[in-house]
């Protein structure tokens, strides 16, 4: 997998203490993007799906975040990586500039088997005219905190409060 870096203790992507994985490549180019050195698929390591895990279950006291660029440009991997950090405990977001809409387009079973395995997805683009730093979790007005777990159970999208 292509990461740029693991950040760990971070307090801003999720509730409580994360560790927060920076994967390379983006095809959103959001203007006003935080990252847009993430843009590019080149930059960072290519680490395997093990090497990664190893890193993140060794810090106890942490869940995990996915960020970016975009993590489901690396789809097959991240699935991988995820099932195996939720097996060993860990609460797991993920942030995506695509809407859970084009996802279940674009990948349709392969991104619910995905789902399964997370807690939390942030969806949606950051839109910079909708920007509001009073938001918790996400950059834009427009981008929806989902519950994957309990929507897959509702069979419909439930938010996270």
């Amino acid at each position: 997998m292509k990461v740029i870096t693991i950040i760990h203790d971070s307090i801003v992507d999720g509730p409580g203490l994360r560790s927060t994985v920076f994967f390379a490549g983006c095809p959103h180019h959001c203007f006003g993007c935080h990252n847009p050195k993430s843009w590019d698929e080149n930059i960072g390591t290519s680490r395997s799906v093990d090497d990664i895990y190893e890193e993140l279950m060794m810090n106890t006291l942490t869940n995990i975040t996915f960020s970016g660029g975009e993590p489901l440009i690396q789809l097959d991997e991240l699935i991988v990586l995820a099932k195996k950090l939720k097996q060993g405990g860990k609460n797991i977001w993920c942030y995506t500039g695509y809407t859970w809409e084009n996802l279940v387009k674009l990948h349709g079973a392969k991104f619910m088997e995905f789902c399964s395995a997370i807690d939390i997805l942030v969806d949606g683009p950051f839109i910079l005219q909708k920007r509001d730093l009073a938001l918790l979790f996400k950059g834009s007005s427009n981008q929806r905190l989902i519950d994957c777990q309990r929507s897959l159970l509702a069979n419909q999208l439930v938010f996270y409060e």
